[in-house]
C-alpha cells in the first residue's frame, strides 16, 4: 500500500486560527495550497492571517518558491481536495460535522492522498467511520501557532494502515514539524491531556483565592516553563535525583504523590470563577492588543527555538534529539 509523501499541493479545509496556521506553514515550505471554508468572508480573513504570520516565517526561513500567491481559495469541498496530494481538515470539534465532512472529502480525494484531521480530542475511528479508503485517514493534531510550533501528534484509527501513519510522519517532517506517533486512541491524545491537568489545577488555585491568573503564569514562565522548553518533565526530574537519577528521585519524592496537593477534577465553572479568570487575564493584557501579543509570542518562540538549537550544537546534541 503506497501513499503520496512527496507533496506539491496541500488542501486545507477550515481557515480559522488552526487552519490558517496550516496554510501559512505549507506556503512557507513552497507548496501550492488550495483552501475551502464556508464561512462568510473566510477568504479575506484567511489571507489576512497568513500575511500576519509571514514575517515570523521569513525570520525562521522560507523554502525555495515560498509565496503567499500560491494560495487559491475555492467554493466547494470537491474542488479543494480533487488534485491535492495531502489534505488537512481543521473544522470545529463536532463529531456530526466531521463525519459529514470526511465522507465528502474522502469520496472526492485521490485514493493515494493522505487525509489528516486537526482534531484535538475526537477519536479518528469515530469520525472516519463513513470515509472512503479509511486506511489512509489519520489525525494530525498541531499546536498554536501551527506555522511555528513543530509538534504534531499523529494518531491512527482502527482502520488506519500502519503505512499511512509512517507516510503522514514523512509529510509532516517535510513541513518542518516534529511528529509524535500516539500509540493508542485516547481522548485528548498526549499533550492536551497534560495541558488539561495543569489547566484544572490552575482554575482551582484561582477559584480558591490562592493566586491570580498572572501569578500562576509567572509560576510557570519563570520556573518550570523555562526547563520544559528544552528538557520536558521526565528528564528534568531525572536531574533532580542527582547522580543517582530517576530511581532516587522516585524513591525520595514518590510518597508525595499520595499527598492531597492536587484536585484533578475540575472546579465548578461558576460565573464568579469565569469573572475572576477574565478579570485576571484582562489585567495581564493591559494596553496590549491580542494582535500585538501574538507578534510578541512569535518573536519569543523564534528566539527560544534558536537559542535551544544553538546550545544543542554547542554540547554536541543533534537538533532533532
Amino acid at each position: 500500500m503506497t501513499f503520496i509523501t512527496h507533496i506539491k499541493t496541500f488542501a486545507a479545509l477550515g481557515s480559522g486560527v488552526i487552519g490558517s496556521g496550516w496554510v501559512a506553514r505549507a506556503l512557507a515550505h513552497g507548496l501550492d495550497v488550495v483552501a475551502w471554508d464556508p464561512a462568510p468572508g473566510a477568504e479575506a480573513a484567511l489571507r489576512k492571517r497568513v500575511a500576519k504570520a509571514w514575517p515570523a516565517l521569513v525570520k525562521s526561513g522560507l523554502a525555495e518558491g515560498a509565496s503567499q500567491d500560491r494560495l487559491r481559495f475555492v467554493s466547494t469541498i470537491e474542488e479543494c481536495v480533487r488534485d491535492a496530494d495531502f489534505i488537512q481538515e481543521s473544522a470545529p470539534e463536532r463529531l456530526d460535522l466531521k463525519l459529514e465532512l470526511h465522507s465528502k472529502i474522502s469520496a472526492a480525494a485521490k485514493p493515494d492522498a493522505l487525509i489528516g484531521s486537526s482534531t484535538s480530542g475526537l477519536l479518528p475511528s469515530e469520525f472516519y467511520e463513513t470515509s472512503t479508503h479509511p486506511e489512509r485517514c489519520i489525525v494530525g493534531h498541531p499546536f498554536n501557532p501551527v506555522y511555528l510550533l513543530p509538534l504534531v501528534e499523529v494518531v491512527g484509527g482502527q482502520k488506519t494502515a500502519p503505512e499511512a501513519i509512517q507516510a503522514a510522519i514523512k509529510v509532516y517532517q517535510s513541513l518542518g514539524m516534529r511528529p509524535l506517533h500516539v500509540r493508542k486512541e485516547v481522548p485528548g491524545f498526549i499533550a492536551d491531556r497534560l495541558l488539561e491537568a495543569l489547566w484544572r489545577e490552575a482554575l482551582h488555585l484561582v477559584n480558591d483565592g490562592v493566586a491570580t491568573t498572572g501569578e500562576i503564569d509567572d509560576a510557570i514562565r519563570f520556573g518550570a516553563g523555562l526547563r520544559w522548553s528544552f528538557m520536558g518533565t521526565f528528564l528534568t526530574y531525572t536531574l533532580a535525583g542527582g547522580d543517582a537519577g530517576m530511581r532516587h528521585f522516585m524513591n525520595q519524592f514518590g510518597p508525595a504523590l499520595q499527598l492531597p496537593w492536587t484536585y484533578l477534577p475540575a472546579p465548578e465553572l461558576s460565573e464568579k470563577l469565569i469573572d475572576d479568570v477574565v478579570e485576571g487575564t484582562t489585567e495581564q493584557l493591559g494596553s496590549h492588543s491580542i494582535g500585538a501579543l501574538e507578534s510578541y509570542r512569535d518573536d519569543c518562540l523564534l528566539a527560544v527555538m534558536e537559542a535551544v538549537n544553538a546550545t544543542k550544537l554547542k554540547h554536541g546534541i543533534a537538533i532533532n534529539d
